[in-house]
């Protein structure tokens, strides 16, 4: 574990696990590192991974400042500077898919090969109207009810079924995972204004889109699309796992996603 200082005055929390060639994974909304530990050992074995909570969220510094994908590209750069790296593979679950996508645009020599996970090029009517809804949640329940209701969205019911604490929140719990409900409607805001549709054909990272067929967050018609629109893209659906399929799905997304990076 260990924190890195950015020029702002801000600090991300980063770790490091295993050896080989660098991967960044780069985690969703909750901005949590520890996304990843279902699939962080297997990885290990293969990679050098790079983790961080993003700010505003876990252990990373939690001031309101402007948050936008941009913004949250500019952490992940930094930390690549910090390490001493000029480029890594990355792989992005959801908003870390958009931070992907803006990378890999922006800065396409930072990348070498890109995995663009349960996420979207731009928001679709479907997608701006969830958003609404779990914003007024939040507003108006509080994190507890926010953070049960979201897990019906991001779960498919059998793991639901099978991991009941999931909506079983208590509010000291919730308040420790959303300390700043503000911080996570900017957040959300953040993510609505994501749109690289008309620039997706300028990536040049090998890419790979995956998704599930059931994902209620990003509908599979999104990562599709994303399989279309940049050049020589491959393109996974698998048939279930919610949107939280590399949790669901692990060993599968592990497969998928080390024989895509060393291929």
């Amino acid at each position: 574990m260990a924190e890195l200082r950015l020029a702002d005055g801000g600090h991300l929390h980063y770790e490091l696990a295993g050896s080989g060639s660098p991967l960044l994974l780069v985690p969703g909304l909750g901005g949590l590192a520890e996304f990843w530990n279902p699939v962080l050992p297997a990885l290990a074995e293969r990679f050098t991974v790079i983790l961080h909570d993003h700010r505003g969220c876990g252990r990373s510094s939690q001031e309101r400042i402007d948050f936008s994908i941009g913004q949250m590209a500019g952490d992940v750069l930094a930390l690549l500077d910090h390490l001493g790296l000029e480029k890594a593979h990355l792989v992005g679950h959801s908003t870390g898919g958009a931070v992907g996508q803006t990378i890999a645009l922006d800065h396409p020599g930072r990348l070498d090969r890109l995995v663009l996970s349960g996420t979207w090029a731009a928001p679709d009517a479907y997608f701006e109207s969830l958003f609404a809804t779990r914003s007024a949640i939040l507003r108006a329940g509080g994190p507890a009810l926010y953070l049960q209701s979201s897990a019906l969205m991001l779960y498919p019911p059998w793991w639901i079924r099978d991991h009941p604490a999931l909506v079983t929140i208590t509010e000291e719990a919730a308040r420790a995972r959303v300390p700043d409900p503000e911080i996570l409607l900017a957040r959300i805001a953040a993510i609505l204004r994501h749109d690289r549709l008309a620039d997706l054909h300028r990536v040049t990272a090998p890419t790979l889109a995956i998704g599930a067929r059931d994902d209620m967050v990003a509908p599979a018609h999104l990562s599709e699309a994303l399989g279309r629109l940049v050049g020589g893209a491959e393109t996974l659906i698998l048939p279930d796992g919610g949107h939280f399929f590399p949790i669901t799905r692990a060993d599968r997304f592990v497969r998928a996603v080390a024989g895509f990076l060393e291929g």
